[in-house]
């Protein structure tokens, strides 16, 4: 057997290993929440209602869901203007010279950071500034964890709007310079519509990302289980309620976070398989 029949085997057994992974699960979280939705049915899904008592037990996902598509959300729109303006910067303003390549390293490092570090940081330095500005703390949950998110999603979608932007053959941009267009017109009428829709699936991609943050939010939140009152209420997402219920639940209720993961899993999913889709457009 030679060496290029030996490696695509090596290559074909690693992407079925992939699927299988992938599968399992699916199929294990699966099985974990048949139980939940057996004893709420659908309405689980639009339930707010999440009560442990023994013996009036009763479960729903909707606070959470709520919590995690508000908080991603809202991370997504603080989270645009800063990475499209660095992006451009990056790819096209000052492409190929030496403060792009310092700065570009610079997100690349924030993007490598650890969560829990950005939790830290938003919970001793943020929580802290808001107060002291006269802001009640308690109203800080929902738009404390969605900043710190947007702060976390910046570096990965501006890194990768700064690829798409870069792949505008210079062609392109070279014969509308030739025209007599200016700066922001090619950037306007060549850039933007080549680098479109890999630019939009950047940002959906960082929202999937987004979603299924845990430590940060857990740490910022309020972890309420309710649905939050307005961008300065209290709250929690799927991935926090989970983080901090997790460990004491049994039964009914260890199923109900199981269901949650579920759908988180289901979701994010959803979104990664659009950006992906969207991002086929580029090629």
């Amino acid at each position: 057997m030679n060496a290029e029949k030996v490696t695509k085997y090596i290559l074909t057994f690693a992407a079925i290993i992939i699927v299988v992974i992938a599968g399992g699960m699916a199929f294990s979280l699966f099985g974990g929440a048949v139980p939940a939705f057996k004893e709420f049915g659908i309405k689980f899904i639009f339930s707010s209602e999440w009560n442990p008592t023994e013996g009036r037990e009763s479960y729903g996902a909707l606070p959470f869901i709520a919590g995690t598509l508000i908080t991603s959300m809202l991370a997504l729109i603080i989270c645009f203007p800063l990475a499209f303006s660095t992006s451009l910067f990056l790819g096209e303003y000052f492409k190929g010279k030496k403060i792009a390549g310092i700065l570009g390293t610079l997100v690349d490092l924030l993007a490598g950071i650890p969560s829990i570090v950005y939790g830290l940081w938003g919970f001793y330095v943020l929580k802290p500034l808001f107060v002291n500005i006269g802001i009640n703390e308690h109203g800080l949950g929902i738009f404390t964890a969605s900043l710190v998110l947007a702060i976390m999603i910046i570096p990965y979608a501006t890194s990768l709007s700064n690829e798409i932007i870069s792949m505008v053959p210079d062609e392109l941009k070279e014969a509308a310079y030739s025209l007599g267009a200016t700066r922001r017109e090619v950037i306007t009428t060549i850039v933007m519509p080549t680098a479109s829709s890999g630019v939009i699936a950047s940002y959906v991609l960082s929202l999937g990302r987004a979603l299924g943050e845990t430590m940060a939010v857990t740490m910022l939140i309020g972890n309420a289980n309710i649905i939050p009152k307005g961008l300065f209420g209290m709250g929690n997402t799927m991935a926090s309620v989970i983080a901090n219920q997790f460990g004491e639940a049994d039964g009914l209720k260890l199923s109900s976070l199981i269901a949650i993961g579920l759908l988180l899993f289901l979701i994010t999913a959803l979104v990664n398989f659009l950006g992906k889709l969207i991002m086929k457009r580029i090629y």
